[in-house]
């Protein structure tokens, strides 16, 4: 059943919308009695065709991700034994590439509320993609790239071990709450990218959720101050990292910087890094002069420590983990771009 009434209305009205256009016109559009399962579509509508009239068996979900995709799919390929000659269709505000994946796959069609569609029957064909859709930001979205939950992706992301983790070990790793681990345990199942196992949890598709994060992620989410400097890159970055540790701060290369010494091929003119506090007193001891335009050095304060997880030294200078230079230099159109293909297929893919 839908979960509300509100939510079954804007599915009849998403439906509609879909079919204006085509060689088709509704005749009707119902609440289909219980089947022999004891259960019912969400919607039943009977449209008219060129080829006659066609059933049409609707399940309504309030998440399109992948895994109340697949249970929606297997519930409407349960109702089709009762209505053979149905065709069935999963509606849903927002449904995401890998939902829409599994739709086609059983044959079945789908509706978003922006208007993406997927239809296919007797004469009638309509497929519409890259409608904008103001749904896919929603409150679960926000949730697993919250920065508390992202500590807990950074760490997933990052084990090149295969472990199976628990929550409460995770919990440890990621120093967060054992709620936080639970909810992000719980839309990660939802998106179908973590196993469960006998002794734990683990991810098992990594450079989708990667992706998926890159996509809502900016490196703008710090706190971002730039500055000017007469020396060379490398000067530059040992000055900051011994200032640094000479006024303990936590501190780590980032953007280009990072990415150069994973993924020597990348080249660049700009440093950028972490500072967990006291720019000022830093700037001042490497002779920064803060600017509005011609930056040569960016120094972000990040917005939640989680960003330092992971870091490692290279040369006597410490660097922040792959998956966080990927996200920070992703955001770079064309040469950041290209950075980050190029730590993906060196480092970050080779090692899960």
């Amino acid at each position: 059943m839908a979960e509300n009434a509100a939510l079954e209305e804007r599915a009849k009205k998403a439906l509609l919308d879909c079919l204006k256009d085509a060689p088709v016109s509704l005749a009707e559009m119902v609440l289909e009695p219980t089947t022999s399962s004891g259960k019912r579509p969400d919607l039943m509508a009977r449209l008219h065709t060129a080829d006659g009239d066609q059933q049409v068996v609707v399940e309504v979900k309030a998440n399109g991700q992948p895994k109340p995709a697949r249970e929606a799919v297997n519930q409407i390929l349960r109702y089709l034994e009762t209505f053979p000659n149905a065709y069935g269709m999963l509606i849903a505000p927002f449904i995401s590439t890998r939902a829409a994946s599994i739709c086609k796959q059983a044959g079945i069609g789908y509706v978003d509320f922006a208007g993406n569609c997927s239809i296919a029957f007797r004469n009638v064909y309509i497929r519409v993609d890259g409608q904008p859709n103001p749904f896919r930001r929603d409150r679960t979205l926000l949730s697993l790239f919250a920065p508390k939950a992202s500590r807990v992706l950074r760490v997933l992301l990052n084990d090149r071990t295969d472990r199976a983790w628990k929550v409460k070990e995770l919990s440890r790793e990621a120093s967060v709450s054992i709620g936080h681990v639970s909810n992000v345990k719980r839309l990660l199942e939802e998106r179908e990218l973590v196993r469960s196992r006998e002794v734990g949890f683990s991810l098992i598709d990594p450079e989708t959720l990667l992706m998926e994060w890159s996509d809502n992620y900016s490196y703008r989410e710090n706190r971002i101050e730039d500055f000017y400097s007469l020396g060379s890159v490398d000067d530059i970055e040992n000055e900051l990292a011994q200032a640094a540790e000479k006024l303990e701060v936590e501190f780590a290369l980032s953007g280009f910087s990072g990415a150069s010494r994973l993924a020597p091929a990348v080249r660049y003119q700009r440093v950028m890094a972490y500072l967990s506090g006291r720019i000022s007193q830093i700037a001042y001891h490497t002779s920064l002069k803060s600017v509005e335009s011609g930056a040569n050095v960016t120094i972000l304060e990040p917005y939640d420590e989680g960003v330092f997880y992971g870091a490692e030294r290279f040369d006597g200078v410490s660097v922040v983990s792959p998956v966080q230079i990927y996200l920070d230099v992703k955001g770079f159109r064309g040469r950041g771009e290209e950075a980050a293909e190029a730590l993906l297929e060196q480092v970050i893919r080779p090692g899960w």
